[in-house]
């Protein structure tokens, strides 16, 4: 099997400096290339489908994941990661290890399977993406110097004013107003750094998890944030899953986060689901 590693050198603390000796130490039949700018990982990812190669492995975070797979949707290329992000969600969805070095080791005994891929008004994502609060914060934490799970806990709790929102959702010929803190687009479980939204989500079940969180007194932040870290959110009464394959959204908002990204879009945003759409590198369980 062939594989391309596309590494982000700048993605997340810097677990990926000296990654190449570890690659060239497990992996046999495979090439490197970096990312400069915003966009490369597409286009390296899109050269690698034209050059039949088997596999493209993102090193990087959620980010680095979202545009490599960009371009692999509905092809024979599949995508692999190793997690080097400030939060790697969907690397540990998947069951990948946190250390470089263990990751690597994984790729040689690693599955190819199938799973869903999802979009936002045609934008394809694969772990988490929403609206409202999650995406406020993932704008705050692009601009900021400082990367890391700290940081991304300092900016929550340092924007706990924020407001909620009117938004009107239509799914399975539903048509509701919801008034919510945010609305999070579920196809994987986690954020990242365990921070689990969707405990029950499953990329191969042919459904996204939209999580809905609803206004609740400002006091109860810290026992939210609790049940985050413990996988056990969907158990609040605050939140609402909804389980289904599409839903339109209208609203005042065009800020959202696609795999932690922030990314502006017009409304109505239609988020559906692509069942098998997506070839992966899976660590056996």
């Amino acid at each position: 099997m062939k594989i391309r590693f596309i590494i982000n050198p700048v993605s997340g603390t810097g677990k990926q400096k000296g990654i190449e000796k570890y690659i060239a130490k497990h992996i046999n039949n495979y090439e490197v290339m970096y990312t400069k700018n915003a966009g490369d990982a597409s286009k390296i990812s899109e050269d690698a489908v034209r050059k039949k190669i088997d596999a493209v492995i993102a090193v990087g975070g959620d980010g680095t994941v979202n545009e490599c797979l960009k371009p692999l949707i509905n092809t024979d290329t599949a995508i692999g990661v190793i997690p080097c992000g400030s939060g790697n969600g969907f690397a540990y969805h998947i069951g990948m290890k946190r250390t470089t070095k263990e990751a690597i080791k994984q790729i040689k005994k690693t599955q190819i399977t199938y799973i869903d891929s999802c979009s936002v008004n045609g934008t394809p994502f694969v772990n988490i993406s929403g609206i409202g609060f999650d995406a406020h914060i993932a704008k705050l934490f692009s601009k900021s110097t400082k990367r890391g799970y700290l940081n991304y806990i300092r900016l929550i709790l340092k924007e706990i004013n924020y407001k909620p929102e009117e938004y009107n959702i239509s799914y399975n010929n539903i048509n509701r107003k919801v008034t919510a803190y945010m609305i999070s687009f579920a196809n994987a479980s986690q954020y990242g750094n365990d921070a689990i939204i969707a405990p029950k989500a499953n990329i191969q079940d042919g459904l996204l998890d939209f999580v809905v969180v609803k206004k609740f007194p400002k006091w109860k932040i810290p026992f939210f944030l609790l049940q985050i870290a413990n996988g056990k959110v969907h158990l609040s009464k605050h939140i609402e899953i909804i389980r289904c394959k599409n839903m339109k959204i209208n609203t005042k908002k065009t800020l959202l986060h696609l795999d932690g990204e922030p990314y502006n879009v017009n409304s109505p945003i239609e988020v559906s689901l692509l069942e098998k759409s997506l070839k992966i590198l899976k660590p056996y369980e």
